[in-house]
């Protein structure tokens, strides 16, 4: 019989993730605020639950991909949230972006209630999650992770064990989510000022990803800056902030200074203030050059 799986939160990254679970055969049990989000996956053979304690009272493994601390929180712990009906040795398998604080009061809550919690965060835009080339990143129990291994080889082309404890995989996401705006940010000074000195960007890019940078974080989203690819975000203005912010407060947490994530906050607070809120994030370009005095692209707002 085919084993039944919970997956909530259809959001770009969610619906891609449960599209390859369903891809390798699996039947997933379903949840999404928006219900209309899943009518592709139901038509696929998917069950739709009316909310996060139906799909937990189904499956025995839950999958989740929300937006934020609060959304998991209600998914999780709210009247309907999925670990209300958990079974005992359930696993809720967390994918979303969350600051340790709440993640570590999923590992406590989850614990309490006799459920097992894992972190599985991934790296990667919603393309790279419909051709199951994540990377993931995964922290837990041992015998867990290894239970889990098949689901995760359906997205992730590959996957790393972090370590026993869940939040270990949420500062390794914060952390290399930082390391991703804040190469953004330099690519951006570089772009702007070559541009002004009568340069082409285009050109910076080509000698870039030719050279010495040729990591995915240059190539894809220096296309997307050099080509002002704003609209339809993979990732919008108002993500990046949050998870800047929880990078910050991972900082305050162990004490370590960290002045460049000061810097990219700022960043993209000016890209709110200018109407760019939910335009993808490397829209900070625009700020970087509109301040070195370069003119307004046509394509900007």
């Amino acid at each position: 019989m085919t084993q039944k799986i919970g997956f909530i939160g259809l959001g770009a990254m969610g619906h891609a993730m449960a599209g390859r679970l369903m891809d390798a055969g699996y039947i997933l049990v379903v949840y999404n605020r928006t219900k209309e989000k899943a009518d592709d996956l139901v038509k696929r053979g998917a069950i739709f639950a009316d909310t996060p304690a139906s799909v937990a009272q189904q499956t025995d493994i839950v999958f989740s991909m929300m937006f934020d601390d609060a959304s998991t929180e209600e998914a999780t712990f709210g009247k309907d949230g999925l670990a209300t009906t958990l079974k005992e040795g359930g696993i809720h398998v967390c994918c979303s972006t969350l600051s340790l604080g709440q993640a570590r009061r999923l590992l406590e809550q989850h614990t309490q209630r006799g459920q097992k919690y894992v972190s599985a965060n991934v790296l990667g835009r919603p393309p790279a999650a419909q051709a199951g080339e994540l990377f993931v990143m995964v922290a837990g129990e041992e015998e867990a992770q290894k239970h889990l291994e098949p689901y995760f080889k359906t997205f992730g082309s590959r996957i790393f064990n972090v370590g026993s404890d869940p939040v270990q995989a949420n500062l390794v996401k914060l952390s290399l989510n930082f390391m991703i705006y804040s190469t953004i940010e330099q690519m951006s000074e570089v772009f702007a000022l070559n541009e002004k000195a009568g340069i082409d960007p285009k050109t910076i890019f080509e000698i870039m990803t030719n050279s010495f940078y040729t990591a995915p974080v240059h190539k894809n989203y220096g296309k997307l800056m050099v080509e002002h690819q704003y609209d339809n975000a993979g990732a919008p203005v108002t993500l990046g902030l949050k998870d800047t912010k929880m990078f910050m407060d991972a900082g305050a947490d162990y004490a370590v200074p960290l002045p460049y994530a000061s810097v990219v906050r700022d960043r993209l607070l000016s890209a709110i203030s200018a109407g760019d809120a939910n335009r993808d994030f490397v829209v900070m370009l625009e700020r970087v050059r509109q301040e070195g005095g370069l003119k307004k692209e046509n394509t900007e707002k």
